[in-house]
């Protein structure tokens, strides 16, 4: 084996609660498995679902999950919209116009694909170095240039009640909901806000292996720890010792591998991290273990 102790890295599996913030699921799972955290890709308190906390090194991914495509469950009320686009907010419109089940569906295609999106005013997003929710809530009106994004699905579920409907969501990093809630009425005449959101699945992550944070015990909460290596979607290439100690160490190994990152393993088989080749040599691009 190697001499090399890995620290506790890895991800949890969060269910999380709606009405509870992001950061504050993360907080329990820091608690309880007692190394630094984080999440890869924040949900609004009002959401619920799959929500990955990175634990130990794991966090130094980040950058890989920020663009893993996501599937959501949601459902948009009609006939009103709020100033942050869902129902948390100050109702700033209000109208009649309740779509049909067929108008809906006959605008969805146009809501899918390679689309530009204009982010809520109350977002994360950086205007001049300022969160865009921060100069919303003093009440300064930035401008926010559209991005594009991309849905692969949007389709409708039913209808739940007179002036609500339920959707999955299929897209990629960087997609608010809300705002496809405020595009859709919009092509439709009328209003609308995001009433409900669920996360079933990001980046490889599903809810139906989620767990809630209320079920995690100090006691338990290795057994809901899942490998770093078992969650990146590249190929596996193991070492030889020769090339190990050089690899470790930082250098280059010659391999003939084809170009692309790759789960790098030590002679004795344990995960080591990231590698990137080129086509005849490996560098090393993050170390996990």
């Amino acid at each position: 084996m190697s001499d090399t102790l890995c620290p506790v890295s890895g991800f949890i599996n969060v269910n999380k609660e709606e009405g509870v913030s992001s950061a504050k699921e993360v907080a329990v799972v820091k608690r309880l498995i007692g190394v630094p955290c984080g999440h890869l890709g924040t949900l609004d308190p009002m959401a619920s679902g799959v929500l990955p906390v990175a634990c130990g090194n794991a966090t130094r991914l980040f950058d890989y999950f920020l663009a893993k495509r996501k599937r959501y469950v949601a459902e948009f009320t009609f006939g009103f919209t709020t100033d942050t686009l869902d129902t948390t907010g100050t109702v700033t419109g209000e109208c009649d116009k309740i779509p049909s089940e067929e108008e809906i569906k006959g605008a969805l295609p146009a809501l899918t694909g390679d689309i530009l999106q204009v982010p809520p005013a109350y977002s994360a997003k950086n205007v001049n170095g300022v969160r865009s929710y921060m100069l919303a809530r003093s009440g300064v009106q930035a401008e926010l240039p559209p991005k594009q994004v991309s849905v692969g699905e949007f389709s409708l579920l039913g209808r739940v009640n007179e002036n609500t409907f339920r959707f999955v969501i299929e897209c990629g990093g960087g997609t608010y909901i809300r705002s496809l809630a405020h595009d859709l009425a919009s092509s439709l005449g009328t209003l609308a806000a995001m009433s409900a959101l669920c996360r079933t699945e990001s980046g490889g992550f599903k809810i139906e292996d989620s767990v809630k944070t209320q079920d995690l015990s100090c006691e338990n909460i290795m057994s809901f720890l899942i490998p770093v290596d078992g969650v990146l979607p590249y190929p596996k290439v193991k070492l030889s010792l020769f090339d190990e100690k050089r690899y470790v160490n930082g250098l280059p190994v010659r391999l003939d591998l084809a170009e692309g990152k790759y789960r790098v393993y030590r002679a004795d088989g344990s995960f080591y991290g990231v590698g990137e080749g080129d086509g005849t040599i490996l560098r090393s691009r993050l170390k996990l273990c």
